[in-house]
């Protein structure tokens, strides 16, 4: 995206009819809008905001489903927004920190509220700390994530890894019981006991320094990207007719591979420093 500011503002003038010739002198950087073609991405990106909020709003109402699956709309659309703003070559710093705030709402404060009020309540106290624990986690992991934005010395991101488990990935596995409990029925999956400690793992992994994969360390080469259409044609049929077990599918999966991620960066790391020697 195109910057915001003005990196040739004008500087104020000097002397005693400063004040008449120029009524509002200013050193400040003059803002400029956002461009028309860096109006799409944040778009995007602030639909995603609302429909984390619509989340919440679905939890106090009781409509558990709607909550979760507004949600993970929100997730699906926080996977778009940056892949369009790099198609439009539209990134800014606006669109930056939008994405940061939004990712917070929407993946840290809604599934935080969503799950206390479907089942974390029934521990008292201690429901509302691990409430707490993720949302603070996510806001912890987002901080660190623009803290080290223009940091060179980066061993996972230089590798094709994410340090930590991805803000709409956690908000997606902390939901794996209500999935769960959604198509089984089974209380277990409601047991807050059982979910307090689940939300704690996944808060943990959000901030942790753990090598997971990114999207850039599995890209598909090219002779296999017809098996790739096909495949997100085949999950986006199966979201439609059997959304909880295909989420569950996807929460599995991802968590099969983070054994692997975790390998494939340690033999990366193994090379690099023989390398070195």
């Amino acid at each position: 995206m195109n910057g915001l500011e003005d990196p040739h503002g004008d500087m104020p003038r000097v002397g005693p009819k400063a004040a008449e010739d120029d009524p509002e002198p200013t050193t400040a950087k003059k803002a400029r809008g956002l461009t028309l073609r860096a109006m799409l991405p944040n778009t995007i990106t602030a639909a995603a905001l609302c429909a984390g909020l619509t989340g919440v709003r679905f939890g106090i109402s009781g409509d558990w489903a709607f909550a979760v699956l507004a949600i993970v709309l929100a997730g699906v659309l926080d996977g778009i927004d940056g892949r369009i703003a790099r198609l439009l070559n539209a990134q800014s710093r606006f669109g930056a920190e939008l994405d940061s705030l939004a990712d917070n709402v929407s993946f840290g404060v809604a599934p935080a509220l969503v799950l206390y009020m479907w089942a974390l309540q029934d521990l008292p106290r201690i429901g509302w700390l691990v409430a707490l624990a993720f949302a603070v986690c996510m806001a912890l992991r987002l901080a660190r994530f623009n803290a080290r934005i223009d940091v060179d010395d980066q061993p996972h991101k230089s590798a094709g890894f994410l340090t930590g488990v991805p803000a709409p990935v956690g908000a997606g596995l902390a939901f794996l019981p209500f999935y769960l409990w959604k198509e089984t029925g089974d209380v277990m999956f409601r047991d807050p006991a059982f979910i307090a400690i689940w939300v704690g793992v996944i808060a943990f992994l959000l901030i942790s320094n753990v090598a997971t994969l990114s999207w850039g360390s599995i890209r598909p080469r090219r002779n296999v990207r017809l098996e790739l259409i096909l495949l997100v044609g085949l999950v986006f049929t199966a979201a439609l007719l059997e959304p909880w077990w295909t989420l569950i599918g996807i929460c599995a999966i991802y968590l099969g591979f983070m054994p692997y991620g975790l390998i494939k960066y340690g033999r990366i790391k193994r090379q690099r420093k023989q390398r070195q020697r």
